[in-house]
């Protein structure tokens, strides 16, 4: 009776959604789309690859400006935030290896839905949401992990500062190399200036290392405070856009945690010596790999018995062990601990900083 009660009340439903492959939730293979999740803060001017923000979006600039990039409150309807990505500084004069662009790196355990380097390789759709100070003719590629295999694509701003959906369907790449493990595999990237060594031809794979399709606008680059956003990203198999699939701002908090995360210092800490404290710290979920870890603020131990003992500057003096789950950290830069005590490791901020980004 349960499963006639079920199926007979589905009598009537015309309006489920049209998705590609059938599948109705976590159709999106981008994390954090939407660009909610932004654990840095601030805003970041690009240098070489740079970990830009929001969280899982990142950068590579090499070019005669100067370019900056933060999460921001302009978004189209439906959206909150937003990447804005601005030309602080002009490159007056684009030389075939300049270049500015925004990426998205997928790791290969989220990519091997798409059967990338195979004879099945599946047909995808990326879509996004994007507005620019500059009209005209703008490129960008989807790449391989490797950097050896490319797929430039060109779209269109029709309108200067206005929110605009693009989507571009690409036929999957049959070879190549491409990881289905927890390396970098899948690669988006929006060229904001792509000189002609890094610019392909447009809608067609190849054996390079493409970050935009030849002929799309540099002026970019060459634009006094320029801007450029994005939100809205989304990537899934077959040939039509779906609407974007929104999750949750904990659920996107959750799965950018696995890249990288603030570790809040609070805890009991050893003192090994007078100058340093031996201190454990959980990770609140399994990061990709063991992470790099940084102090990015100054601690504070209290002895139960004393007072405050401060670091004299942010320091981590070695890692005695880290792993994808946790980390056992030596504090440094203290001044006069008493050696083999044990105190209470704090700070009114999170302060240790846990880098497992692709």
């Amino acid at each position: 009776r349960l499963m006639s009660l079920v199926l007979n009340g589905t009598t009537g439903i015309t309006n489920l959604p049209s998705i590609n492959s059938g599948q109705i939730a976590n159709r999106n293979a981008v994390q954090n789309g939407a660009m909610m999740v932004d654990q840095k803060g601030g805003t970041t001017t690009l240098s070489g690859y740079s970990a830009a923000k929001p969280d899982r979006f990142t950068a590579f600039v090499s070019n005669a400006g100067t370019q900056t990039v933060a999460q921001d409150s302009e978004a189209p309807a439906g959206f909150h935030k937003s990447l804005k990505a601005t030309n602080t500084v002009v490159d007056s004069s684009i030389a075939a290896g300049d270049r500015a662009a925004i990426i998205y790196r997928m790791e290969g355990n989220d990519a091997a839905r798409f059967a990338f380097g195979g004879s099945d390789a599946k047909t995808v759709t990326l879509s996004f949401y994007v507005r620019s100070s500059i009209t005209g003719t703008h490129g960008g590629a989807l790449g391989n992990g490797a950097d050896n295999r490319s797929y430039p694509f060109t779209y269109a701003i029709s309108s200067a500062d206005t929110w605009e959906r693009k989507s571009i369907t690409i036929a999957g790449d049959t070879t190549g190399t491409w990881a289905t493990s927890t390396a970098r595999s899948l690669q988006i990237v929006w060229g904001l200036g792509v000189g002609s060594t890094n610019s392909g031809t447009a809608g067609e794979w190849a054996g390079a290392d493409y970050n935009s399709a030849t002929g799309a606008t540099t002026a970019f680059l060459t634009t006094a405070n320029a801007t450029w956003y994005l939100t809205g990203v989304q990537l899934e198999e077959g040939s039509t856009a779906t609407d974007f699939e929104h999750k949750s701002y904990s659920q996107e908090e959750m799965a950018c945690s696995r890249y990288f995360q603030l570790v809040p210092q609070v805890g009991l800490a050893y003192a090994g010596a007078t100058t340093t404290v031996d201190t454990c710290c959980p990770f609140r979920t399994t990061m990709r790999a063991a992470p790099t870890m940084s102090a990015i603020a100054a601690v504070t131990v209290t002895n139960v018995t004393a007072a405050d003992f401060a670091q004299s500057s942010a320091n981590i003096t070695g890692s005695i062990s880290v792993g994808a789950s946790s980390a056992h950290l030596r504090l440094g830069n203290f001044s006069s601990l008493t050696t083999s005590d044990m105190y209470l490791c704090r700070n009114g901020d999170m302060n240790i900083a846990a880098d497992a980004e692709l």
